[in-house]
């Protein structure tokens, strides 16, 4: 029998910002090590529809792309597939090249073919040569008529590992208008609903779903797939969860495919982390990549893990990220050829398997913010692990432009950093962790973000507390939280509806230096530097008159943590751009809540062993199926 892996396909959307993600009909030089583009053939037209294009007389139109590049190294290391095929279709007079990377980027061409009229061509590969790194690509040159694609797969016979379908879980909050658009595009793709069970959308808001007006079309294509689950705002914890358990009630189901609701799918995507999850050597959790929503051609992380020591995350070659395909391509982009091992992947898509939730249970109450992460390490610890796979990916709205670590979820990233590190950090006394976290409270405070800081305040009392707070407060750490904005006049987004608002010595604006180089201080300037301004405002007290005007105004990109401090009150562009927020120094405020860091921190410390082993034993209880079978009301 033969399984198709993966297969060639052209963007859903007449977006010429897409097309570098799927076909690379470019030429390309080097210059200072710097790729440049010497012409370009790239056009609209000669996509003819999802399977095929024109590639004209005289033109090479390479597939070495994110979507139509065949990830090797990932196939050979993380399954026992050895034999592959690629299946390429023409219409027309011309040369099929076969190549292969390494994982440094290096390239070769493994097989050639020439063609005229209808053809297939076939290739057998080898998945033998790709434990570093490496893609596998065809190129297509048309002679002196045109050629028409008509198609390409990469197939094997050799079985898969396990079999089954996957459910979808797609959480939803108030953004039905995403979710339509997400099912009317899964209602298209027949192959992939060939292997999906059940889609659940788990509507946690009060615009509904299935109140649009598409939604009745959509249903009746969809049929008994489609699933619409109603219950309240639990965030992408509890909407998961409910997802997992309804997928676990399933046995036709052997995966759950999480997905936010605030993305835009390609569906193939879909397809290859369920046919990369069956013909996985072990149960694997599959992940997918993040392309940003509003600049589609920018992916913002290739592999994320979490660092020891401090205990946070980040991507791998963060200096390289986000990566710009615009500019340059998988051809073009060596670092992109190397096989990245990632600690988690998160829930905008993410392939999980029943095994790993039997095993481990399912996500931590944690309402939004490290559920995803914390779950992937608890279940790396299982020997579940987890691999985000190239060319599996979905366009979601990028951290970039949001202002959330300011916001009501600055409660949740800081409290779930701090219970995901109880529970599976290595490091004494939480290693940097305790000493991180009392610098992001003295980054805010300079900052004049007091709202933030209280909210991260009240995270780590509750921390301290033990862990039955994360059941207690499931529903009511969000409201809670937001309410307490109303304490804090920076939240106040100013709109400019009715009049400008206006700085006394007017806005400032700084020389922008080259992509990740910045003109902070640092070493002992930066330890200087800090003492002056907490002297500053610990022991000065604000001028009246920038008490009553804001004192400077800052573009959002030049609101740095070493420019804000040295003003009484700023004006700050919001993140999205809808208004501007304002910060004021406030002495007493500063002065009581420095002091309640140092010594919430301290107690931290102190008390790491005990809370560690008090998260650790609780856990179980924390992620039970049955906990959130009650706390859901399910079969009550």
């Amino acid at each position: 029998m033969t399984y198709v892996l993966q297969k060639a396909v052209l963007p859903l959307d007449r977006d010429p910002d897409l097309l570098p993600l799927y076909l690379d009909p470019e030429t390309w030089s080097t210059i200072d090590e710097e790729p440049v583009r010497v012409s370009s053939s790239a056009q609209l037209g000669n996509i003819l529809d999802r399977h095929s294009a024109r590639i004209a007389a005289g033109q090479r139109v390479s597939f070495g792309a994110y979507f139509n590049a065949f990830p090797a190294s990932y196939w050979q290391h993380w399954t026992p597939v050895r034999h592959v095929e690629l299946r390429v279709r023409t219409d027309g007079p011309a040369t099929v090249l076969v190549y292969r990377s390494n994982g440094g980027g290096g390239q070769q061409r493994i097989d050639t073919q020439e063609v005229d009229g209808t053809a297939e061509c076939v290739f057998a590969l080898e998945l033998t040569q790709y434990s570093d790194g490496g893609w596998i690509w065809f190129d297509i040159v048309a002679d002196v008529r045109p050629v028409i694609f008509r198609g390409a797969e990469w197939t094997t016979d050799e079985p898969p590992t396990r079999t089954g379908k996957a459910s979808i879980g797609i959480t939803t909050f108030n953004k039905p208008d995403y979710c339509v658009n997400t099912l009317a595009h899964l209602s298209d793709a027949e192959d992939v609903l060939e292997l999906v069970d059940r889609i659940f959308v788990v509507d946690q808001g009060d615009r509904r779903v299935d109140a649009r007006p598409e939604y009745p079309g959509l249903a009746e294509r969809l049929g008994d797939t489609l699933q619409i689950v109603t219950q309240p705002n639990l965030g992408g914890s509890g909407g998961f969860s409910r997802a997992m358990l309804e997928t676990l009630a399933r046995s036709e189901s052997s995966f759950v495919q999480l997905l936010d609701d605030d993305v835009r799918i390609e569906p193939e995507s879909i397809r290859r982390s369920i046919m990369f999850a069956r013909f996985a050597t072990n149960p694997t959790i599959v992940g997918a990549h993040m392309f940003d929503l509003l600049d589609r051609p920018k992916l913002h992380a290739w592999a994320e893990v979490v660092d020891r020591g401090p205990f946070m995350w980040r991507t791998l070659f963060q200096e390289k990220m986000p990566h710009d395909f615009s500019v340059a391509n998988i051809r073009q982009s060596p670092i992109l050829h190397l096989r990245l091992d990632a600690d988690y992947n998160g829930w905008w898509m993410c392939l999980i398997p029943v095994e790993a939730m039997r095993s481990v249970g399912l996500s931590l109450p944690a309402f939004i913010k490290w559920d995803d992460a914390e779950f992937c390490l608890r279940a790396r610890d299982a020997d579940f692990p987890t691999v985000t796979l190239p060319g599996a990916a979905v366009w979601h709205v990028s951290w970039m432009g949001k202002d959330d670590s300011i916001d009501w979820q600055a409660y949740f990233h800081a409290r779930n950093r701090l219970v995901a590190a109880l529970l599976h950090s290595h490091e004494s006394h939480g290693g940097a962790l305790p000493r991180h976290s009392r610098r992001i409270d003295l980054k805010h405070l300079m900052m004049m973000q007091y709202y933030a800081v209280a909210l991260r305040h009240r995270a780590l009392r509750d921390v301290l507390a033990g862990p039955d707070h994360m059941w207690r407060n499931l529903a009511t750490a969000m409201p809670d939280a937001r309410a307490l904005a109303a304490s804090f006049p920076e939240t106040v987004v100013h709109l400019e509806a009715s009049h400008p608002l206006y700085s006394r010595r007017g806005r400032l604006v700084f020389k922008r230096l080259k992509r990740h180089s910045f003109d902070s201080p640092t070493g002992i300037g930066l330890r200087w530097f800090t003492a002056r301004v907490v002297l500053t405002h610990w022991f000065r007290k604000p001028d009246p008159r920038n008490l009553d005007q804001p004192e400077v105004e800052f573009g959002k990109g030049d609101a740095n943590w070493w420019r804000v401090p040295l003003h009484d009150s700023v004006l700050v562009s919001a993140a999205d751009g809808s208004g501007m927020n304002v910060y004021t120094r406030d002495h007493a405020r500063f002065r009581r809540m420095l002091i309640d860091s140092v010594r919430l921190h301290r107690r931290l410390r102190r008390e790491w062993p005990r809370l560690s082993r008090q998260y650790r034993a609780a856990l179980p209880r924390l992620t039970d199926p049955e906990a959130w079978r009650r706390h859901l009301n399910i079969g009550e």
